[in-house]
């Protein structure tokens, strides 16, 4: 039965319409493994276990009579903590919303549900969702499923754990920062990072009726790259309001073949330099693709100065992050601003300049991501995808001390803790699609992922990608204490 667990979705599905196993039998599959597991992981935080069976009920007999529900019928699944289920808290993390329940469900929950999914419960997330790891003081801390000491990513690192324990059949995040693509990589499982504007952001926020913020995207996690397909198909389009003028029509895949096909490879950064293990799997990738006939190159990079355009992802990114900072905060920060020269672009000057960004400021810095963006859309014209790292190390140990003390060691060496944001922000602030597929175990038994990447709106090029290599290397390999 564990094999049963780590199926992908849409196998799973096919199963299920199938009627080789029921959904009220896969459904409780699913509780008794978080019931027995999920104690050391803590990556379900919210249970709906009597709903789940209920509405699995309602799925079998729904097939019974002929009905099909859809591409995800009857399929039990787990959502990030961040989206709203009717009935249910939704707090990312913060104890002044930890009484916050809406009466409906929103947008994301609804197009699950449209597709034939139903919610076992709510995944855990860091403090606001802005950590690499997940705990909070509402529902504590989540550990990876290969080594619970260790983080499973953030913020969507209660949906990659419950994917990598085999507590689920599909999971949805969010990245501002990341959020879906290190989780993904901490727990060899798949993530996508969607281009920016296309699921809509409703129903994955606090308060209701907030407009969609600036990198934020949202996009599934799942143990196939086919898997991935199916829940972007979901997710994506149009809100109800916007759907009257403008309807999404994503480009299919373009990659038919190994050969010719376009790759650059990014193994390392002298701006965030990662693990040598690390680099290799990229440079593994790249030497496999070339024995397929792919057209690689390890030198191709995008016209930017990197250094520049990471300082303007993090002072956008930081706009962003406090925003809702109450005044006595902002006049805090304003007296650290005043503290750094202007030319000043260390990490801390960035960050507390940002927190009292000037809205002229902002509109310059957003003309900056332009140029950026127009940089990138140029190379993509000559490469039709760009493998690099996600993270510099595979999961480190749990870290709770003050952000401002944490390191990271790589290869012996301290490096600041968000130096290794460099290898999402590049992405995130170009707008661009992102897959992060899994590359096997290290040697100390932790996965290890990379990006895939490709031009805006190409999301299905660089899924198609991941299902692909997925083929030539192997894909997600569960955790053997749970298998």
């Amino acid at each position: 039965m564990s094999e049963l667990a780590y199926l992908p979705a849409l196998e799973l599905v096919r199963r299920l319409k199938a009627k080789e196993i029921s959904s009220t039998e896969l459904t409780q599959l699913y509780i008794d493994r978080i019931e027995r597991y999920d104690g050391e992981i803590n990556a379900v935080i919210v249970r709906l276990f009597d709903d789940a069976l209920e509405r699995a009920g309602e799925a079998d007999a729904a097939l019974a009579r002929g009905e099909d529900l859809g591409p995800l019928h009857g399929l039990p699944m787990t959502i990030k903590e961040s989206y709203v289920i009717a009935g249910t808290k939704t707090t990312w993390g913060k104890v002044e919303f930890k009484d916050n329940i809406r009466p409906e469900d929103g947008l994301a929950v609804q197009r699950f549900r449209a597709a034939g999914a139903h919610f076992l419960g709510k995944t855990n997330v860091p403090v606001d969702l802005a950590d690499f790891q997940s705990y909070n003081p509402i529902y504590g801390t989540t550990g990876n499923p290969y080594d619970p000491s260790r983080t499973p990513g953030g913020s969507s690192g209660g949906s990659a754990a419950a994917l990598a324990a085999g507590f689920t059949g599909l999971e949805a995040g969010s990245d501002i920062g990341g959020s879906i693509r290190n989780p993904a990589h901490y727990c060899g499982v798949f993530g996508h990072k969607s281009t920016y504007g296309i699921i809509p952001l409703a129903g994955h926020e606090l308060v209701s009726g907030l407009p969609d913020m600036d990198l934020a995207v949202c996009g599934p996690l799942a143990r196939s790259a086919d898997d991935l397909r199916v829940a972007l198909q979901t997710m994506a389009g149009p809100t109800a309001r916007e759907a009257l003028g403008w309807r999404l029509n994503l480009p299919p895949s373009d990659i038919v073949d190994w050969k010719g096909l376009r790759v650059a490879v990014w193994p390392t950064d002298e701006a965030a330099p990662v693990s040598v293990e690390t680099a290799d799997r990229a440079i593994g990738v790249a030497e496999t693709l070339g024995k397929l006939g792919a057209t690689v190159s390890d030198s191709a990079r995008p016209s930017i100065d990197t250094k520049a355009a990471h300082d303007n992802y993090q002072t956008l990114l930081n706009s962003v992050m406090t925003a809702a900072w109450p005044d006595d905060q902002v006049e805090r920060a304003q007296a650290e601003a005043a503290r750094y020269q202007p030319d000043d672009l260390s990490t801390e000057a960035i960050t507390a300049r940002a927190a009292v960004l000037p809205h002229r400021d902002w509109i310059r810095a957003h003309t900056q991501r332009e140029f950026i963006r127009r940089a990138w859309s140029a190379f993509f014209e000559d490469w039709e995808v760009l493998i690099c790292p996600q993270m510099a190390t595979e999961a480190f140990p749990h870290d709770h001390r003050k952000m401002s003390e944490r390191t990271l060691r790589v290869d012996d060496v301290d490096q600041p803790y968000f130096q290794q944001l460099f290898w999402a922000g590049i992405v995130i602030n170009a707008y661009l699609p992102s897959t992060v597929f899994p590359t096997g175990l290290s040697q100390q038994g932790l996965p290890i992922g990379l990006q895939a990447v490709s031009a805006p709106y190409r999301d299905y090029r660089t899924i198609e990608f991941a299902r692909r290599i997925e083929r030539e290397i192997g894909g997600f390999v569960p955790p053997s204490q749970y298998a």
